[in-house]
């Protein structure tokens, strides 16, 4: 699930990083085009022999956990089924962490995510986009545009990261982060 904010004047924002990230998955494993859903884009097929789901939630960032609700229940299991791919301004642009649990460390969309599934325990890839700003600044902060730099350096990451999401589905979140996480 890449987080982000639908709508064309948040496309090449620091806080749809998570989108970039799914689009680029997406192509990479031939899924095709993400089509309408309930509450959000969704792009389906296998890959590798795995039934996958890639999903854009179109309810904007504070209200994420709304548009992964139509796909929990059944053999479903946040704790192994699901990655989220989401912006961090805690960490530098250029620079990406696995995370298997924790906190929404204030992020409004993991916030969401969180009440949605009543549990923290389901794994996340962190797009750094910082430095951090003042918390004054923070709202106008990831809804702003990519500087150049910034969006070179993400640009950079879209194949190691998605490697990273590769690993996370064929090996689990404890190998991906044992691999990725090193330097990162």
């Amino acid at each position: 699930m890449g987080l982000g904010n639908p709508g064309q004047e948040y496309e090449d924002t620091r806080h749809n990083a998570g989108f970039l990230l799914a689009d680029h998955i997406a192509r990479r494993w031939g899924l095709g085009s993400f089509r309408r859903g309930d509450r959000a884009r969704v792009a389906e097929g296998q890959w590798q022999g795995e039934s996958v789901q890639l999903l854009k939630p179109q309810t904007y960032m504070n209200r994420s956990g709304a548009a992964l609700s139509p796909f929990l229940g059944g053999t479903f299991d946040p704790a192994t089924d699901l990655l989220v791919l989401v912006d961090d301004v805690a960490l530098p642009a250029g620079r990406f962490r696995l995370r298997g649990a924790g906190s929404a460390g204030g992020h409004n969309g993991l916030k969401s995510i969180e009440a949605t599934l009543q549990r923290q325990d389901y794994a996340r890839l962190r797009i750094g986009v910082g430095p951090q700003p003042t918390a004054d600044d923070l709202a106008d902060y990831v809804l702003a545009p990519f500087t150049q730099e910034e969006r070179d350096a993400i640009d950079a990451l879209l194949d190691p990261m998605a490697d990273a999401a590769e690993c996370w589905l064929t090996d689990g979140i404890e190998r991906a982060m044992t691999r990725f996480n090193r330097g990162s």
